[in-house]
């Protein structure tokens, strides 16, 4: 095995195009082998792109506009939706390996962090679906790099101060800090990590002249060309998307009136680990102390990962901050798994430059590990080749939505006197969305505002003007009755048809139909309350 690391000193470039040829290929084969249904939230942003927008209820524009892209060029498929996760997930790649070896003169370190980030579960799903996670990682990961650049004063010149920051590396910071917001908002906690780089930095006598005078006017500019578009979009709409933020994270509605709580941390955790698989969390962990303590302690010119101060500090404050804030939130409101994904692109770093120093050193373990990377790889990619049991297939439940969708036409062309006027509905967001996708033909579907919160459904017209019409209400799960206020809405509603969707012959998710006959009107506003 030691010549596999011999190897990836002498030839890393190689290596670096063999793993993003190889792992872009699996997912290329992986999605036009239509293995995997769309994510619900793939459904809800395709459904976006039928009304681009300044900015949407929940998300920022930028993941319709991708979408859009691909769309435009594959059609309203499955692969259309998805083709921009998958030149997301080679792009971002790209910058990890280019950053490492080239920037940070580290190729063999680059070698392994592809490694890392090609077994870790939550880049392997970023490189199949098409969710804001995808161009938010990947500006996150330029920014990252381009302030490590801003950081490095220019060479020795006649003709110019050679203490004095470059300009180039902060123009990129403005450019992927906008692209970064207009996919996330998450995206505006690279403003105070990069202030507190700065000041770890400044503390070491590490930082070029003008570098904070630089810093403030490209985070400004990034901010503003971000921001304008959503800013624009929720004053016209009562600021119900900032207030929707608010709400979810928990700063303002009923999750902020209890300060602390437990029930909420162990799943968060467990997440985690899901997500980054432990051995990987385990490596970021030591690694994120070994380069806090560097970037703590003074005249430490590299650690024993190799990693200079300002390296070590960059990847220790754009770690361990970020992956315990959301720990610690954790106490107080429901923290979403994914959250915490900024955390992992510099804890892919830590981890492939630990594994790096653990491989060299020999350790124990280590050809368990590797073998396990593969292991994730293969059955993630080719999980249809692999016998997996359904219930031991964290897949199963995204399946059944092509044979849903077709049932549900079929209802509508034999169960109606006029299938032309009849049109679907749910009282969720993911299955009008779903509906809206995998129904032959595309229709625009509607979702009814029962007992939960807001969505961009809501903001869009409802079926006012379809009175007389009948319809298809569809829900999740079997049921034995419609939700509460169904029944105002039509004068007549059939008994409960119980569907289970199959997917290659397999079984896959359980729905229940109802078909209403001759809509009254009313369509239920909901809680103006609940973002």
């Amino acid at each position: 095995m030691s010549s596999l690391t011999d190897s990836f000193r002498k030839n890393p470039l190689m290596w670096g195009i063999f793993i993003i040829l190889l792992s872009t290929g699996a997912r290329l084969w992986f999605l036009g082998t239509g293995q995997l249904n769309l994510v619900q939230d793939e459904s809800q942003y395709w459904d976006w792109t039928r009304h681009l927008q300044l900015t949407y209820y929940s998300k920022g524009p930028l993941i319709a506009w991708i979408i859009k892209v691909g769309t435009v060029l594959f059609g309203n498929t499955e692969f259309g939706v998805r083709f921009g996760s998958l030149v997301g997930s080679t792009l971002t790649q790209i910058v990890l390996y280019w950053g490492i070896a080239k920037l940070w003169e580290r190729p063999a370190a680059a070698v392994w962090t592809l490694i890392v980030y090609n077994s870790m579960p939550i880049f392997l799903a970023l490189g199949i679906l098409m969710t804001t996670d995808n161009p938010f990682i990947l500006s996150w990961s330029g920014a990252l790099f381009a302030l490590y650049a801003a950081t490095i004063p220019h060479e020795p010149n006649i003709e110019r101060d050679s203490n004095e920051s470059r300009g180039l590396p902060f123009v990129l910071i403005s450019l992927f800090l906008a692209v970064g917001i207009l996919a996330k908002y998450t995206m505006l906690g690279f403003i105070g990590l990069s202030i507190i780089y700065g000041l770890v930095l400044h503390r070491q006598g590490l930082l070029p002249r003008r570098f904070w005078t630089r810093l403030i006017k490209a985070l400004t500019v990034g901010v503003a060309l971000g921001f304008l578009p959503t800013l624009i979009w929720n004053i016209q709409n009562d600021f119900v998307g900032y207030r929707h933020v608010m709400q979810l994270i928990g700063v303002s509605g009923t999750k902020a009136s209890t300060l602390i709580r437990f029930d909420r941390v162990l799943p968060f955790v467990g997440e985690q680990v899901g997500m980054a698989t432990p051995w990987w969390l385990a490596f970021m962990m030591i690694g994120g102390y070994r380069c806090a303590r560097t970037a703590i302690q003074k005249g430490i010119p590299h650690n024993v990962l190799g990693l200079n101060t300002r390296q070590a500090a960059l990847l220790a404050v754009f770690f361990l901050p970020v992956w315990f804030f959301f720990f610690t939130w954790s106490f107080h409101a429901k923290t979403l798994g994914n959250w915490a994904a900024i955390s992992y692109v510099s804890g892919v770093m830590l981890a492939g430059f630990s594994f790096e120093y653990f491989w060299t050193r020999k350790a124990r373990f280590r050809t368990l590990i590797l073998t396990l990377c593969i292991l994730i790889f293969t059955v993630l990619h080719f999980q249809n080749l692999v016998p997996l049991p359904d219930h031991l297939n964290p897949t199963h439940r995204l399946k059944g939505w092509t044979d849903l969708g077709q049932q549900v036409k079929e209802l509508e062309q034999t169960q109606f006197e006029d299938p032309s006027k009849v049109f679907v509905f749910s009282e969720l967001y993911d299955m009008t969305a779903a509906l809206a996708f995998y129904v032959p033909g595309q229709p625009r579907t509607y979702c009814a505002w029962i007992d939960r919160r807001m969505n961009q459904y809501d903001i869009w017209p409802g079926p006012q003007d379809k009175l007389g019409w009948d319809a298809v209400y569809v829900r999740k799960r079997f049921r034995s009755q419609p939700d509460t206020g169904v029944d105002k809405m039509f004068k007549r509603i059939s008994a409960p048809i119980h569907i289970q969707t199959t997917f290659r012959g397999k079984p896959a998710r359980k729905f229940t139909v109802f078909l209403c006959y001759d809509y009254t009107g009313y369509w239920p506003d909901g809680d103006k309350g609940k973002f």
